[in-house]
């Protein structure tokens, strides 16, 4: 029988294992190695495999201004056939760097490795091994580019333009994949592309990191990630290392109390960077939506994408959500006829591969979604455009309907037949799906809601205490937000039937501030009913269990231009419009629909001052309290907007 040459380098571990019915002392075999659990077992038998069957090699590739970049590639030792090339080129390190050691798996998923490709891993210009300056989130250069003008964009072309010539037995075709900042690295080698870049899968990648990704939603500074990302991975370097930073300390474990302390972002930079992570400054400089941001912009750059496109997103990614339905949107807009396909499901940011998907914080999923989405779609989706091998008849639109907990197919998303159903708020807390009606004996004042928004005390975004913003807030139980003065609270009466919800979700308020600038954050929150069985996945009690769906922050200033911030008036009612973004979520029948109305998120945001003063060198004098108010009277009927999806026939 002719053995499966993946296997083969397993077969003396297993006759190893296979001793004699008696032994004597002298020859008994030495103490067995510690027990390994079932992931490591499998994770060590898989990088036997992967030094069987692939071999190794490194590189400096050089870009077309002489920058080189560091690369390793890894060949299956079969030559007897050709293989596609797939390109992965990050920021966070290619490594192990070691010639012995092997990254486990190669590919996305281990299908991949047993499939056999060549795998080309780059760090990016100015990161790690590599020559040059990093820049974060590099903008594309202006065009005309001149011969040596570069960017991620011509650093992409040139890689794939040295793996065609310099490595062997590759069938011409390229794919392309990452997650988070490798998954914009993907967006930019997707813009003016390389013929040979056949397919590419963008993943849970930013696209304007002022709007609503990593550093920014809506102007509103996400003080506490930008700086543990930055941190880490940012700061000023000698020259070429394969050494990670170490980790900042934060000399507590309440990050909360960190930065409060702390104070403005400038005053950041002096207590801890001190210039040298040259991205935080930038946040200083460029503290509206100006060319700096607009350059940065990757939507704007999409008209003329070629690669089949899998775009990839997490209902409850914390960090880059906007970023992959607005390029799924963007690509589909821009290039009709192309294949651009979408999955997303009811993951973390980048749960997908790392996570059997079955649940989230208190939250069951109900199967294992991740490895659904490897083994149905990723896997064939490459194998089908770079190979020739397999189907691929995937819809346009694969989401995952979390509270039913099913996967559904579209032809587009949102799905056809959505409804803009509106959830109002009322009075005493209610939440109601009828209009506020105008009565003659209603006093204005009884037809609003008040609450002081303190920045010396503001609102928490998580009641878990930590120093990085982490990834369940986004379906952690809010019972402790609820609880505050500061936040309102709206309710609505038990569901008498399910109520399934596709798309966008938007938020239409009508407030007034005593101060001259103030945030405003609409969450909409999923709340369980009283008898609900316990979680498997956690101990917190889900009777009453108060499910974070969507929320989103609107800093005030922006609430018209993004480009020019204007004060608000005091005492004046304003119209305020929040995106709360995409959602595909079953209410049960016997849960109720809670919404809050809050001013601060700390410190997933940074603190407003509540005066029209530049936030990120605000001094401590310039934080006041202000007294919010929200209306939801006839003239002015505060809401939030719901796609309603029909129950299929």
């Amino acid at each position: 029988m002719k053995t499966n040459p993946w296997l083969a380098p397993l077969l003396p571990w297993v006759a190893a294992v296979s001793l004699p019915a008696c032994v004597s002392e002298a020859d008994a075999p030495p103490p067995p190695p510690p027990v390994q659990t079932e992931a490591e077992a499998a994770a060590a038998a898989h990088h036997e495999v992967l030094a069987a069957n692939y071999e190794k090699s490194e590189h400096m590739v050089a870009m077309r201004d002489g920058i080189e970049l560091y690369t390793l590639v890894y060949e299956p030792r079969d030559r007897s056939r050709e293989y596609p090339i797939l390109l992965f080129r990050t920021p966070y390190s290619i490594g192990p760097y070691e010639p012995g050691e092997y990254r486990n798996p190669l590919g996305p998923s281990t299908e991949f490795d047993r499939s056999g490709y060549i795998f080309a891993f780059q760090d990016v210009r100015g990161q790690f091994r590599s020559e040059g300056e990093f820049e974060v989130i590099r903008a594309p250069a202006a065009e005309p580019r001149g011969p040596t003008d570069t960017d991620e964009i011509t650093d992409n072309w040139d890689t794939i333009e040295w793996l065609l010539a310099n490595v062997d037995n590759h069938n011409g075709r390229v794919g392309q994949w990452g997650i988070s900042y490798p998954g914009w690295q993907t967006v930019m080698g997707m813009v003016d592309a390389h013929p040979a870049l056949v397919a590419a899968s963008p993943q849970a990648s930013p696209s304007d990191m002022f709007i609503g990704d990593d550093w920014h939603h809506n102007g509103a500074f996400r003080i506490m990630y930008a700086f543990s990302w930055l941190s880490g991975n940012a700061r000023r370097r000698d020259g070429p290392t394969d050494t990670r930073g170490a980790r900042f300390d934060y000399g507590t474990p309440s990050g909360y109390d960190f930065f409060l302390n702390a104070g403005s972002a400038i005053a950041v930079d002096e207590l801890y960077f001190h210039g040298d992570v040259p991205a935080w400054r930038d946040f200083i400089e460029h503290p509206n939506y100006d060319e700096f941001w607009q350059r940065q912009n990757a939507l704007r750059y999409l008209d003329d994408v070629r690669p089949a496109t899998l775009n990839v997103a997490g209902w409850f990614d914390t960090e880059d959500f906007y970023g992959p339905m607005s390029i799924y949107r963007t690509v589909e807009a821009e290039n009709p006829g192309l294949e651009n396909t979408l999955v997303v499901g009811p993951w973390l940011h980048g749960g997908w591969r790392r996570m059997d998907g079955d649940f989230l914080g208190c939250i069951a999923f109900d199967s294992r979604t991740s490895l659904h989405f490897q083994r149905e779609f990723q896997y064939p989706f490459f194998e089908y455009h770079l190979k020739d091998e397999g189907t691929w008849d995937a819809t346009e639109a694969n989401v995952f309907l979390t509270g039913t907990n099913e996967w559904r197919a579209y032809d587009a998303w949102p799905p056809a037949g959505v409804t803009p159903v509106s959830l109002y708020l009322g009075p005493d807390g209610t939440l109601g799906f009828e209009p506020p009606t105008r009565t003659a004996d209603s006093a204005a004042e009884s037809q609003a809601d008040s609450y002081v928004s303190d920045p010396a005390n503001p609102v928490p975004f998580s009641a878990e205490e930590r120093t990085t913003l982490g990834h369940l807030w986004k379906v952690e139980d809010q019972r402790f937000a609820s609880e505050r003065p500061d936040v309102l609270v709206y309710q609505s009466e038990p569901l008498e039937e399910d109520l399934t919800i596709a798309g966008p979700i938007g938020a239409e308020i009508f407030v007034s501030t005593t101060g001259t600038d103030s945030d405003w954050i609409v969450k909409l929150i999923d709340v369980y009913p009283d008898d609900a069985p316990p979680s498997a996945n956690c101990d917190v009690p889900m009777g009453g269990y108060q499910m974070h769906l969507a929320g989103e922050i609107m800093r005030g200033r922006f609430r018209n231009d993004l480009e020019n911030p204007e004060p608000m008036v005091p005492g004046e009612v304003t119209r305020i419009e929040i995106d709360l973004r995409d959602r595909f979520h079953t209410f049960k029948a016997g849960h109720r629909l809670m919404v809050h109305v809050q001013s601060s998120w700390f410190p997933a945001y940074d603190r407003n001052p509540q005066t029209f003063v530049d936030t990120y060198t605000a001094s401590p004098g310039d934080y006041q309290a202000a007294t919010q108010t929200v209306y939801r009277s006839a003239e002015h009927p505060s809401r939030v907007i719901l796609g309603v999806l029909p129950e299929d026939p």
